[in-house]
């Protein structure tokens, strides 16, 4: 199967977020505030995980959004940085 063309690509943002059992509240977050369409546009990609801390990869378009979701959401957790690449993102 032939790869896409860069221009066909989705542009992907990386967040950097901390908080309580990231994993499961992220998803539950942006599925109740936004749906089920909604979690189709993030394009949610789970880059490097642990209890507390958590890299994903997003659509660009979709970053406001997932910010507004875990704004909304109760358990408390925080996008602390916000990066274009992987690299960028953790210095």
């Amino acid at each position: 199967m032939k790869s896409l063309q860069p221009s066909m690509r989705e542009n992907k943002r990386y967040l950097f977020i901390k908080g309580k059992d990231v994993k499961t509240n992220l998803e539950k977050a942006i599925l109740e505030f936004s749906g089920v369409l909604g979690m189709s546009k993030v394009g949610l990609t789970w880059i490097k995980s642990d209890k507390e801390n958590c890299v994903v990869g997003i659509n660009r378009e979709a970053v406001d959004l997932v910010r507004a979701s875990i704004a909304v959401y109760p358990e408390k957790m925080e996008v602390i940085r916000v990066s274009g690449t992987i690299k960028k993102l953790g210095k």
